[in-house]
């Protein structure tokens, strides 16, 4: 049976918010702690040492990825593993990642503080590079360990100035002998579960504590290239042009309107990026190329969505007289999240009389590259006027507690009961 008494401490978890907060503050009041950074290193410093001084293990595998742990009572069992990351995209906030990974923290202490034997070994991972980065590879250490990238591609990944992926690796304490491991599997990681704030507005809109995650985002990208006819903008009549940008301006427009009418709230839409040729103020756009993105929760969402944008563009390409070609960038389908999880992290949650939400994630996390190789779960944690990437981040402590007391039983409930469900 479990103590129902057992609370985490809120205090501590909140100086911990605070003290990994220090690594790469700027002057904006934001974070620069990308990847294999100064500042990042610095941090990973502060998780490990943390780690060590709670009389955990810790050791850094080939992906440079951190990982706590304390045993259980049955060696032999897979681990039950939480965690997230502790980079930032720049300018950012101290939320986002980290508090997955201080919370992971906080259950570990708190299970040293109570004196409780777990059945399964429970572990923290710090994975890296989650963020965009200059190595071109984010969710880079779920990827990694979960059979997802290649070591031709970490080998060939470089930055701008020319330093190699592996380098970084190094100086982080990875190397590419430690990926010769091959993926995760579930006689290892017995179930992962990942806490984050939301970075959107669901619950904080209906005063939710709790998101409880039922699948990660699917997300299709492509590249769409218009080609129309450059012509003297001036003597060139309306009713003669061939205008690739006003063809292309009703395409993303199209974008826009496929999404706001579709009956699931969170299929969305984006042109994130756009390139003009000639580019000139004189000169008739001849041709535009931008990036189109979809998401959606499931599967059967995203290819409505991408079966409507493919007849609007055809439709409008033709109007317009304008050669429309296509290149997929990427076509990521979404990761539905483990039953098991989600219904002990409701069934916490209802235990401790807080209210949770069942929701989809519109972000990609690592947990969505740890559920091909396990039982995978996500808690969100509300964000304050929905805002993340950006100084203004904000989670109130009451929610962080109440999160971290639904993981800390979540996890508890998952030690009874895992090895039953199979």
């Amino acid at each position: 049976m479990i103590d129902t008494s057992l609370r985490i401490n809120r205090d501590r978890l909140e100086r911990s918010i605070h003290e990994l907060a220090v690594y790469g503050r700027n002057g904006q009041g934001g974070l620069d702690r990308t990847a294999f950074t100064p500042a990042e290193l610095e941090a990973r410093v502060w998780i490990r040492a943390a780690l060590a001084d709670g009389g955990f293990g810790v050791r850094v595998d080939g992906a440079a990825n951190i990982w706590g742990r304390r045993d259980g009572d049955h060696l032999e069992l897979p681990a039950i593993v939480c965690g997230s990351h502790i980079d930032t995209v720049p300018n950012g906030g101290k939320y986002d990642g980290a508090l997955g990974v201080l919370m992971a923290l906080e259950i570990l202490r708190t299970l040293n503080d109570k004196g409780i034997l777990t059945r399964h070994p429970f572990e923290l991972v710090s994975f890296s590079a989650e963020e965009p980065n200059p190595f071109g590879l984010s969710t880079f250490g779920s990827r990694a360990v979960t059979g997802k990238l290649t070591l031709e591609q970490i080998k060939g990944a470089k930055n701008v100035e020319g330093k190699r992926l592996t380098e970084a690796l190094e100086e982080a304490g990875g190397s590419l002998i430690g990926l010769g491991h091959g993926p995760l599997s579930k006689e290892e990681v017995g179930v992962f579960v990942e806490v984050h704030i939301e970075q959107g507005k669901r619950l904080i809109g209906r005063s939710v504590p709790v998101g409880v995650v039922t699948a990660i985002t699917g997300i299709y990208r492509e590249e769409v290239t218009v080609r129309g006819e450059a012509n003297h903008a001036g003597t060139t009549l309306m009713e003669d042009r061939c205008d690739a940008l006003t063809a292309a301006a009703e395409m993303i427009l199209a974008a826009e309107d496929i999404c706001r009418t579709f009956p699931a709230a969170e299929v969305v839409g984006t042109v994130g990026q756009l390139r003009l040729l000639p580019n000139a103020p004189n000169i008739i756009p001849a041709e535009v190329s931008f990036l189109a993105e979809f998401r959606g929760e499931t599967e059967a969402q995203l290819q409505a969505v991408v079966n409507e944008w493919s007849d609007r563009l055809q439709l409008l390409g033709l109007r317009r007289r304008a050669a429309v070609t296509r290149k997929l960038i990427l076509n990521q389908a979404p990761s539905p999240m483990d039953r098991t999880v989600i219904e002990a992290m409701e069934r916490m949650a209802g235990m401790l009389e807080i209210p949770s939400l069942r929701l989809g994630s519109m972000a990609g996390h690592d947990a969505a590259h740890l559920a091909s190789v396990t039982r995978s779960g996500m808690l969100f944690v509300p964000s304050i006027d929905g805002k993340s990437h950006c100084p203004e981040e904000e989670s109130r402590m009451d929610d962080i507690e109440h999160a971290a007391n639904v993981l800390l039983y979540t996890l508890l409930d998952l030690d009874i009961i895992l090895d039953a469900k199979g």
